[in-house]
C-alpha cells in the first residue's frame, strides 16, 4: 500500500517529513467538470482508480487520463471501452487496447509483486472475453496471472490436466455460462478461495447469465464467492486483493 511505503520512507529517512506531509495533505479529488477523480483511493485501498468506459465520451475519459498522469498515476486501467472511443483516446495518450477484452491500458503492465498466481479458468471459449477483462485487471494491479481456457465440465479431463496448476494457485477465477458447473467442480478440486463469474452465454434458458448465477451461488463447494454476471474486472480485483494479502498486526 502507498501509504505504508511513504511511513517506511520516513521511518527509514529515505523520505523527509515535509514531503511526507505534502503527500498526504494533496486535495483527496481533482473536479474537472463532468467527473471527481478520487487521487486518494491507492492510499485508502492500496489501488489506484481505474476508468469505466461505458458511457462516457472519448473526450471525458481523456480528460480524466490526463488528470490521472499529472497527479503521478502511470499505469491506468480502462474497463468497457469500445474501439472508437480508444481510437480517439489513443490520439492524446499512448494506449494498448485490448479488443476482446474490451479494456485499454495507457502505462506499462508492473512487474507482479503478489503472493502467488491467480489461475483465471473458462468453460468454454465463449467465456474468453470476461475472462481477459478480469485477466487484464488483475495483471494491471500486479498479479501473476494463469489462463486456462476452454477447460468446461462437458470434457472434464480438460480440467484434470490441469490439476497442477489448479492446485498450485493461490485464488482462482472460474468463467462459466449456461449451468456455471465450472466454478463448482474446480471449487472441490482446490485448496484456495475460488471467485465464480457467471457469464450471459447460453441458450434461452440460460436467462442471459441468470441460470449460471444461481448456480454458483448455490454452490456445494465450500470457498466459492461469486460476482454479477460478465464481472469479469470485479472479479480480477478481488483476486488480486486476497494475492496480495498479508497478515495485519494490532498497533
Amino acid at each position: 500500500m502507498e501509504i505504508r511505503k511513504l511511513l517506511e520512507g520516513v521511518s527509514d529517512g529515505t523520505v523527509s517529513i515535509d514531503d511526507a506531509l505534502l503527500k498526504l495533505k494533496m486535495k483527496p479529488f481533482e473536479d474537472i467538470g463532468y467527473a471527481k477523480v478520487d487521487m486518494h483511493r491507492e492510499l485508502r485501498q492500496g489501488t489506484a482508480e481505474v476508468i469505466y468506459g461505458a458511457g462516457k465520451t472519448a473526450g471525458q475519459i481523456t480528460g480524466i487520463v490526463k488528470t490521472m498522469k499529472k497527479n503521478g498515476q502511470d499505469t491506468i486501467l480502462i474497463t468497457r471501452l469500445s474501439p472508437e472511443a480508444a481510437a480517439e483516446v489513443g490520439k492524446s495518450h499512448p494506449l494498448n487496447y485490448y479488443k476482446d477484452a474490451r479494456c485499454g491500458i495507457v502505462g506499462e503492465i508492473p512487474i507482479p509483486d503478489g503472493i502467488g498466481k491467480i489461475v483465471v479458468a473458462t468453460g468454454g471459449t465463449s467465456d474468453i472475453p470476461v475472462a481477459e477483462e478480469a485477466a487484464l485487471t488483475a495483471a494491471v494491479l500486479g498479479s501473476e496471472v494463469v489462463r486456462l481456457y476452454d477447460v468446461g465440465v462437458a470434457g472434464l479431463h480438460r480440467t484434470l490436466a490441469h490439476l497442477n496448476d489448479i492446485m498450485s494457485a493461490s485464488v482462482i477465477i472460474a468463467i462459466a455460462g449456461m449451468e456455471g458447473a465450472l466454478a463448482s467442480v474446480i471449487g472441490g478440486l482446490s485448496d484456495c478461495p475460488v471467485i465464480a463469474v457467471p457469464t450471459s452465454v447460453g441458450y434461452g434458458a440460460s436467462f442471459h447469465g441468470l441460470s449460471a448465477l444461481l448456480s454458483m451461488l448455490n454452490s456445494c463447494a465450500s470457498g466459492v464467492s461469486v460476482v454479477n454476471i460478465d464481472n469479469g474486472f470485479g472479479a480480477g480485483y478481488l483476486a488480486n486483493m486476497i494475492n496480495h494479502m498479508t497478515g495485519k498486526k494490532e498497533v
